[in-house]
């Protein structure tokens, strides 16, 4: 009673509109219509090649449109069916050297031969197929949206699943098992209802209108002609007792079947009874207990007990789950593998098949072949060849068209999940941010009593050894651990203090939320830029302009940083290497055989180099050593510097960006040829860019200058360190690269921009502190609590203006004259301090000199 591609008219008759039939004679015919109902079923037979043999077999497919299967059958009478191909992950072609009508169905798990009628059969197939799948996929995402839809308006964010429904499951697959198995019994029963016609029925080759009905249509709807059929079938009852003996003994087999796995359903539900019937006989004596206490305290004892007993349990099921899970994943990638052997030596099978099939038909075509082509009938078969060619050409790149197109529409639905998933947990983080910021108050609080603010205490210890991923769910960079940063910082402070240790988490926290609600925001655009501007350039080619000034202030993609870098640097170091274009090498070599002649400070250094950089913690990491020989070979280029603290610093985070230590050793030399940009050379030139500084604030945050003053703090302590370093460990490393990137272009003043700019960020936290020990904490760790970098880098290009470069040099000019001019004092009055110390030594001696005089 399978179903045949028809219409359904309103007086209930079918009409076939496409049957591939096979007849009594071993041939096949086509009736073609053109479907018009939404009621339409695509089946017919077809031949399909199988068996070891690979010889060709009628079979009967069925489409199924709500599973997008493709069912096959020995008969169009059978019920069971043979075999099915899923066609939601399937391409289809067709060759043009095989047999008439043949074409090929591929899925992930195999490959499908079909050959119908003729040629026009064949692509009525394809295209009726190729429409099918993309119905089926349209629906397909178009439901799986609205039940998540409609799934996430049910449930909130913070929804947690019922404990109980997973204590259901065993029963529910238990009933389920119970179910099936009644069902299956319900169909027996109606199979063999139906055997006890004449078994000859399913020797019919061509299925009529009536057999398509199926059980479901009434029996009084049976035409005269089907009654008259099953009365000629009946006379030949006697042939076929044999068959239905066996179909007798096949449905006894399938019934033991049926019976096993009703009495295996009931000793599960056995089973799963006696362990409830435990459960609530522990739960009995456990009641009992806390019944049969006396006092509160024995009852909150056994509370307590309770408690304790089910965190162990909770960790002992967690650590249970991650090893299941790990051996769940090690199965996984096994049977991925062995799947994948498989499929390579099916695949060599079918070519080495395939290849063997050629070469019988070369060879008989070879001997049939007993005559020489003219140059017509030569011409006349490259143009059949070429029309065929041309047909194929047609129907491949309307596949690949139609699977472009449901690629695309899976990426964007999974591009919308992921940003969708990023904003959640970006409010997630937020929420418990703003949790551990009420805990920190309430911690500060005055009003709680000893006992309260015990508890708050312990709450607080726990919320801070609580690890990140608990709040980090979707980590953006697998490749690192997820403490750390794309480029191995650590996300968080490690603060030694136990009372900041809280605000780091705060802090960890706020950084992921920023993070996560700009990435998807910011890095598009950002890349579009970038490939816009760098795309088919050499590293040589690139030319300075705004568009690359404005780009470095934004902040440069972590994927063309480097490349954007070498350009800078091969720009200020072009013609030193074409002086000496081994400079490094040599340099190398020298520290090599004088090893002697080496600053011993580096190798002290080392080891404190860029301590919350896990690629710097280990001292066998390869990064250290390539540190080492690039500050050596500094040392040797620079005699009069030679090396100095800090350097270190400057050298790593060039390692870090440009991996190759040549290159970072170039990219150290430029920081003494930028302009105004005099590292470590001279303490004055410090001691200037502090009091800038100062002017600068004074002018653009007078408020925050003022209040400094009357606390009496110097901010040169803290900022001293930003100006000799360039923020390295001061900011965090997002914030950190974003300032070298415009700084490798423009220069010291944007060291003074984002100085600025971190005073204005905090201006108002600040302004709140009146305490001078207090203020000098918080200055010496707040530029690491910047959330925001969009903001900070705002501030500095758009808030601080105008800054321009002439007017840095004329204010550290001046300074300097300044400086020189007190230094010459200094010396004035060293002079005349020592000149009194000697006049006074002078006198000490002439008195000395006297009173030995008067004793002789």
């Amino acid at each position: 009673h399978r179903p045949i591609l028809c219409n359904v008219f309103e007086s209930g008759i079918c009409i076939p509109q496409n049957i591939h039939a096979a007849l009594p004679d071993g041939t096949s015919a086509t009736l073609r219509g053109t479907p018009t109902s939404s009621s339409t079923k695509l089946c017919g037979y077809l031949n399909k090649k199988g068996g070891p043999l690979k010889a060709w077999k009628s079979r009967w497919f069925v489409y199924e449109e709500k599973s997008c299967q493709l069912f096959y059958y020995r008969m169009a009478q059978d019920i069971n069916p043979l075999g099915k191909v899923d066609l939601s992950r399937a391409t289809f072609s067709y060759p043009l050297q095989g047999e008439e009508g043949t074409f090929h169905i591929q899925t992930p798990e195999r490959t499908v031969i079909l050959k119908a009628a003729n040629r026009d059969a064949q692509m009525y197939w394809l295209q009726q197929l190729q429409l099918k799948r993309t119905l089926y996929r349209e629906q397909h995402a178009e439901h799986n949206f609205r039940k998540r839809h409609s799934q996430e308006i049910r449930q909130s964010v913070f929804h947690i699943d019922d404990p109980t429904d997973k204590q259901k499951t065993p029963s529910s697959k238990t009933s389920s098992k119970c179910h099936n198995f009644l069902t299956r019994k319900i169909i027996n029963n109606c199979f063999k209802l139906k055997c006890s016609w004449p078994p000859s029925f399913s020797a019919l080759e061509v299925p009529t209108p009536s057999s398509s009905q199926g059980p479901e249509s009434p029996a009084n709807a049976r035409s005269e002609e089907d009654l008259s059929t099953i009365s000629s079938v009946r006379k030949s009852s006697k042939e076929t007792s044999k068959s239905l003996d066996l179909k007798d003994t096949s449905r006894l087999q399938h019934e033991k079947l049926y019976l096993a796995e009703e009495v295996k359903a009931q000793k599960e539900l056995v089973l799963l009874l006696h362990k409830v019937l435990e459960a609530a006989q522990l739960e009995k004596r456990t009641c009992a207990q806390f019944l049969a206490a006396e006092g509160e305290q024995e009852r909150l004892e056994l509370l307590r007990h309770g408690e304790r007993r089910a965190a162990e349990l909770r960790d002992q099921l967690e650590s249970l789950q991650q090893e299941n899970e790990n051996l769940r994943r090690d199965l996984n990638q096994r049977d991925a593998h062995i799947a994948e052997l498989q499929e390579s030596v099916q695949l060599l099978m079918h070519k080495n098949q395939a290849k063997q099939e050629v070469i019988l038909k070369l060879s008989e075509k070879f001997h049939d072949c007993n005559f020489t082509l003219s140059p017509n009938m030569i011409i006349s078969l490259f143009q059949d060849d070429l029309k065929a060619y041309k047909t194929q050409n047609q129907y491949l790149n309307s596949e690949i068209y139609h699977l472009t197109t449901l690629w695309r529409k899976s990426c964007e639905q999974e591009q919308s999940l992921i940003v969708k998933c990023a904003v959640l947990e970006a409010n997630s983080c937020q929420k418990e941010s703003r949790y551990l910021g009420i805990l920190q108050k309430l911690q500060e609080s005055k009003e709680l009593n000893p006992e309260q603010r015990e508890a708050v205490k312990k709450v607080v210890k726990d919320a801070v050894r609580a690890d990140l991923s608990t709040a980090v769910k979707l980590n953006s960079f697998p490749t690192f651990h997820r403490d750390y940063d794309e480029y191995g910082f650590r996300i968080a402070m490690d603060y030694k203090v136990e009372d900041l240790k809280l605000l780091a988490k705060i802090q960890a926290l706020e950084i992921r939320s920023q993070t996560l609600l700009n990435q998807e925001e910011c890095d598009g655009p950002l890349l579009a830029r970038c490939a816009q501007l760098l795309f088919g350039r050499a590293e040589g080619e690139l030319s300075s302009s705004t568009e690359l000034k404005n780009l470095l202030r934004t902040g440069l993609p972590r994927e063309y940083r480097a490349r954007v870098w070498r350009f800078m640097i091969q720009t200020r170091t072009k013609s030193l290497k074409e002086r000496h274009p081994n400079c490094y090498q040599e340099l190398c070599e020298k520290s090599r055989t004088s090893p002697h002649l080496v600053p011993r400070q580096i190798q002290l250094d080392l080891d404190r180099t860029l301590t919350s950089n896990q690629y710097f913690s280990p001292p066998s990491n390869p990064l250290i050593q390539k540190l080492e020989r690039v500050l050596q070979a500094f040392s040797w280029q620079n005699p009069t510097i030679g090396y100095v603290q800090g350097l270190n610093r400057l050298a790593a985070i060039a390692l870090l960006i440009l991996q190759d230590e040549e290159d970072a050793f170039w990219c150290l030399e430029i920081l003494f040829t930028i302009p105004d940009f005099q590292y470590g050379l001279k303490l004055l030139y410090t001691t200037a860019d502090q009091r800038v500084l100062k002017d600068l604030m004074s002018e653009k945050l007078p408020r925050l200058t003022a209040h400094l003053e009357v606390l009496k703090v110097d901010v040169s302590l803290i900022t001293v360190e930003w100006f000799l370093v360039l923020f390295v460990e001061s900011l965090p490393a997002r914030i950190l690269f974003k300032v070298w990137d415009a700084f490798l272009y423009e220069g010291i003043k944007v060291i003074f921009r984002y100085a600025l700019a971190l005073f204005k960020y905090k201006e108002e936290i600040i302004l709140k502190i009146n305490d001078s020990v207090e203020m000098y904490q918080y200055l010496r760790i707040f530029p690491y609590t910047i959330a925001d970098g969009r903001k900070l880098t705002s501030i500095a290009f758009n808030d601080m203006n105008p800054l321009p470069m002439k007017l840095l040099q004329n204010r550290r000019a001046a300074h300097l004259e300044r400086l020189h001019a007190e230094i010459k004092e200094l010396e004035k009055l060293r002079k005349a301090y020592r000149a009194e110390q000697v006049q006074c030594k002078d006198k000490e001696l002439d008195t000395l000199a006297s009173e030995d005089e008067e004793e002789v």
